[in-house]
């Protein structure tokens, strides 16, 4: 039974995929979001991104959307799981190709770390596939540990990883 909370939090999630069509798998994961996880505020367009770790694999497809939500930290990252498994998700390759990956990189000014999860996203600041969506939809969201702004921490991200908007 989820952990329902008195009043909704804001989670910022980074959706992805670099199998099938991408763009295709990132809607129905937003759809199973809407239904399952809370209500969608705000979603980024879609970016077009340098895999990032293991390389030698298909570019993705990121979208950053920030959510509102009853579910407790832990019951939304295992929500989201539930929506990969669904989604035909197989864990193979550690950073591998995937056909859909869900991430919470923030939820309010929260910080946890569980054996399921840890919140701030710990390599958020590190990845520009993640703060450029992020800062589109929350550019003055406040990372709770470093306190800069999601748009700060993307003017100070040394990634230079690939990383395009696509265009409508």
């Amino acid at each position: 039974m989820p952990t329902i909370l008195p009043t909704m939090q804001n989670a910022y999630l980074l959706i992805g995929s670099n199998l099938g069509n991408k763009e295709e798998q990132l809607s129905t994961a937003v759809h199973y979001i809407q239904q399952e996880c809370g209500r969608i505020v705000k979603q980024s367009a879609f970016y077009e991104t340098a895999p990032w770790g293991y390389t030698d694999q298909p570019s993705f497809i990121n979208q950053a959307l920030w959510i509102q939500t009853e579910l407790s930290p832990e019951d939304l990252m295992q929500s989201l799981l539930n929506i990969e498994a669904k989604m035909g998700r197989i864990r193979t390759i550690k950073l591998g190709p995937r056909i859909i990956d869900l991430d919470i990189l923030q939820i309010d000014q929260e910080i946890m770390e569980t054996t399921l999860l840890h919140i701030p996203h710990p390599a958020m600041t590190e990845r520009r596939f993640a703060l450029a969506p992020l800062a589109e939809i929350a550019p003055d969201l406040l990372h709770p540990v470093t306190q800069k702004t999601a748009t700060e921490l993307l003017i100070a991200c040394t990634d230079n990883s690939d990383v395009q908007k696509k265009l409508a």
